[in-house]
């Protein structure tokens, strides 16, 4: 297969790029892909072999899809009647076997959002209208359902299940097997079958170097939304009052802010 020039696209004979579709430049596409008419695959994407790319999708620059992952399809959504939606994957993205993702809905602002430098293991699910943010970790066959938020720096471990309409605050960490269908607070620790809130990623905040100071406030707050008095908003209004740390801060306003779910709260 020859290469006229190093920016030029490598494009596989076997595989189908259907009129109309945008390829960048230095695009790989290997044997038995698919790629649509409305898809756009930005500058150094690479597509495995037997990779299908449809829908209104764009791929950001430098990602890596890899053999069997099916990008761009129609919700998994009765609802859905066939309208305009779109997916958007930022750029350098690693998207394992077998990963699914799907095109938003008209319920749902009509787009699926995933941000930067992700990775995405063998066989998950990203559902209509999910945003997920920047340097996120989707473990095997984990599956988030339509409409979650997952903010950056999440990692969600293997087998688990994101119910739709959750929210998963910046720097959490989901383990593995776990069913979370509450709010998950930023930094927070969630494991066991129906996913309980059990403490703080601190492992991730400090791979991340968040200083001792800041990851002492968020331990004394921790302790505050698990045992203090009133509702775990109002333990979070008063937190706000009184600290001075912008993680803290974080969390406060994540708990404050408009949600369609409830919270999982400390044990």
């Amino acid at each position: 297969m020859a290469t006229k020039t190093q920016d030029s696209p490598s494009i596989h004979p076997s595989a189908v790029i259907e009129t109309g579709a945008q390829i960048g430049q230095g695009v790989r596409i290997g044997p038995f892909c698919h790629v649509g008419p409305d898809v756009v695959l930005r500058d150094g994407v690479e597509l495995k072999s037997h990779v299908v790319v449809t829908g209104d999708t764009v791929v950001g620059e430098d990602s890596v899809i890899f053999s069997f992952a099916c990008i761009g399809e129609i919700p998994q959504d009765l609802k859905f009647k066939g309208e305009k939606s779109r997916l958007e994957i930022g750029a350098r993205n690693r998207i394992r076997e077998h990963v699914t993702m799907n095109a938003g809905t008209e319920g749902g602002g009509g787009v699926t959002r995933v941000g930067d430098d992700g990775l995405f293991m063998a066989g998950c699910h990203i559902a209509h209208d999910v945003q997920v943010g920047n340097r996120v970790i989707v473990v095997n066959n984990a599956a988030l359902a339509g409409h979650c938020i997952v903010e950056d720096d999440v990692i969600i471990g293997g087998l688990v299940g994101v119910h739709q309409w959750v929210r998963i605050g910046q720097g959490a960490i989901i383990g593995a097997v776990t069913m979370v269908t509450n709010d998950v607070i930023p930094y927070g620790l969630v494991q066991a079958p129906r996913g309980e809130l059990d403490g703080l990623n601190l492992v991730g905040l400090k791979r991340r170097g968040v200083q001792r100071s800041d990851i002492t406030a968020l331990r004394a707050a921790f302790q505050m939304l698990a045992q203090g008095e009133g509702t775990f908003q109002d333990r979070a209004r008063r937190l706000g009052e009184d600290t001075e740390s912008a993680y803290v801060r974080q969390i406060v306003d994540f708990v404050t802010g408009e949600s369609d779910r409830s919270f999982l709260t400390p044990r």
